[in-house]
């Protein structure tokens, strides 16, 4: 498993109608960038209110989803297309449980994450995209990649092993929690004492709570 592309923003370019700035283009760097509590060094991000802070410092897609993809499109699907700070190659991310943490890299400079939260598309993705009903396609499809909160800070590279350094004891992964979520798993999770987003356990006691 390992780091095949670290992106961040080029420019700042326009968004849908009304919304503004967007720094969803990103594009992949040479050599180490540093990371931070709220993510890469020279990455930004504009639309504050439903984006970046601790709990989605990074967002880290997969390879091989992304080349599903470009069979699905018929297109090609570069690095950093959908926004993401991280590609990875061989890290199961959909099958990725709430709270498993990674670290990237070795020695002192590596960086050490948790998984926070499946990404959820927005009209600016879709935007990007230049395909109209991409939010319902992309959420159809189950592959939405992963939100990461930073537990260590350092420096990540192209080339960097990927090692997981724990398996939380519930059952709801990126797909799970993206897809219909089942309440015993759900009840797992709230009983697992992973410390939770507010919307992921607002949304886990929600679906616990049913018959």
């Amino acid at each position: 498993m390992r780091v095949t592309s670290v992106n961040v923003v080029e420019e700042l370019i326009p968004g849908p109608k009304d919304t503004g700035f967007t720094a969803i283009d990103k594009r992949p760097q040479a050599g180490r960038v540093a990371v931070g509590s709220l993510g890469l060094a020279g990455d930004s991000v504009c639309d504050t209110a439903n984006h970046g802070g601790p709990d989605q410092a990074l967002y880290l897609y997969a390879d091989e989803d992304r080349s599903w993809w470009a069979g699905q499109l018929e297109r090609e699907i570069p690095p950093g297309l959908f926004g993401e700070n991280l590609d990875t190659d061989g890290l199961d991310v959909s099958g990725a449980l709430i709270g498993e943490r990674w670290r990237f890299g070795d020695g002192p400079d590596a960086v050490e994450v948790e998984v926070r939260a499946p990404r959820i598309p927005c009209i600016t993705f879709q935007d990007r995209m230049g395909l109209p009903g991409w939010i319902k396609r992309f959420h159809q499809a189950g592959r939405p990649g992963a939100y990461l909160q930073v537990l260590k800070t350092g420096s990540v590279a192209t080339g960097d092993a990927i090692t997981v350094l724990r398996r939380p004891e519930h059952e709801v992964t990126i797909a799970v929690l993206f897809g219909d979520q089942d309440p015993a798993k759900m009840r797992g999770l709230l009983a697992s004492g992973i410390n939770l987003m507010p919307e992921i356990r607002a949304l886990a006691e929600r679906v616990a709570a049913r018959a």
